[in-house]
């Protein structure tokens, strides 16, 4: 079995010889004792010595990572840790008590981890990563918290650098064919919730390679790898560096392609809830216009939503593009257009309702906007079909 076949519950059956370890003075006699008491133990044993002493176990699991190289016993012990979170995600704080030194560094030998030409040890590693780091925010002083040691804040920064780092590498050139990529954006879909890796992503570029993610999917596999990256654009919309990276990558119209065909409402949601975000920066809302989202938005809310955060998202998007129609929809607006001689078939062109409004407007000066529009070869087949339809 290779190693990127490999599964937690294979590995977990096998015997690892702890006393070699501890002769070789690379684990201490309490370290062998704990492990004893641990290994391969039920499920309820095993929970109840984590509650008696969890910080003391990992420890000894950080300190296996760190200081044996043996590959069996890397995988064994990833295994292990990766169990251990699996069945209870809050004993990621574990890592973070307050007993450890400051040179322990509970992060250092997951990130070396990461750079192993073995897929599970690198997936193992990104996972108990992922959930290491975002247990710290509610455990430890923020890192962009004045008051924090300096010294504190910049290994941190550096850790969440090199985790972004890895995961962008995995996005550009995967690992492993069908679970790379998959389980960067996975990860991402948790991180980004911090904000300091909002800022560490976008600036290395990676929403370029987050978008063409964006796409309508047909399967359940690539329906939840549509719904994290999209969860990962509506976390990157809070920061406001991913407004030229939105524009640049092309974004928005790759949302609504989603949000037009998409049936699964948690992935409406995230996608609403960006737009949300989007719609009052930039000229995002003129593109959603643009993009036909009134009349999409409009369909949508017909629709019964078991999520009422969506709800009211859908009403926040309509009223900003409402708001934004209006603007486009100026007939000096218009005007102004038709003299610059830079008259665009733009939403405001499309809009009945701007011609019901704005046809007396003709009028005005003595019909002086109409001998301007013979210039435009468009007229004839746009502007006076507009126009007749409204006398």
């Amino acid at each position: 079995m290779t190693d990127s076949e490999l599964t937690r519950e294979e590995v977990l059956k096998r015997d690892i010889p702890w006393e070699t370890y501890m002769t070789a003075k690379l684990i201490n006699s309490t370290g062998l004792q704990l492990l004893r008491r641990y290994d391969h133990r039920p499920a309820h044993v095993q929970s109840a010595l984590l509650e008696e002493n969890g910080v003391a176990y990992v420890r000894v699991f950080v300190g296996i990572l760190r200081d044996i190289s043996k590959q069996e016993t890397v995988e064994y012990m990833l295994a292990m840790v990766d169990e251990m979170l699996t069945a209870n995600p809050k004993r990621a704080r574990l890592f973070h008590d307050k007993s450890f030194q400051e040179n322990e560094d509970v992060y250092r030998p997951f990130i070396r981890l990461l750079s192993k030409k073995n897929w599970f040890i690198q997936e193992k590693s990104c996972k108990i990563l992922t959930l290491i780091i975002s247990a710290r925010q509610y455990e430890e002083i923020d890192s962009e918290d004045p008051s924090a040691p300096q010294k504190k804040v910049d290994s941190f920064n550096e850790v969440l650098r090199a985790v972004v780092d890895w995961l962008i590498s995995q996005m550009r050139s995967p690992a492993h064919p069908t679970r790379g990529i998959p389980t960067a954006v996975s990860s991402l879909a948790t991180l980004l919730r911090i904000t300091k890796v909002r800022a560490i992503f976008i600036k290395a570029d990676g929403t370029k390679l987050l978008a063409p993610l964006i796409t309508p999917a047909s399967n359940q596999q690539y329906i939840q790898l549509l719904y994290e990256a999209t969860l990962c654009i509506w976390l990157l919309s809070f920061h406001d560096g991913a407004v030229e990276a939105f524009s640049t990558a092309r974004v928005v119209p790759r949302l609504v392609d989603v949000v037009k065909s998409s049936t699964k409402e948690k992935v409406v949601r995230v996608a609403v809830m960006a737009f949300r975000n989007l719609a009052n920066k930039g000229n995002f809302a003129a593109e959603l216009v643009d993009l036909g989202m009134p009349k999409v938005v409009q369909s949508l809310k017909l629709q019964t939503w078991s999520d009422e955060d969506l709800s009211q998202a859908l009403d926040v998007v309509d009223a900003a593009l409402k708001d934004s129609i209006r603007k486009l929809s100026s007939f000096d607006k218009y005007k102004a257009e038709v003299f610059s001689g830079n008259l665009d078939w733009s939403p405001m062109h499309k809009d009945p309702v701007f011609w019901r409004e704005n046809i007396s407007k003709f009028e005005e000066n003595d019909f002086q906007v109409l001998p301007n529009l013979s210039g435009f070869s468009f007229v004839h087949y746009y502007i006076m079909p507009c126009l007749a339809c409204c006398i």
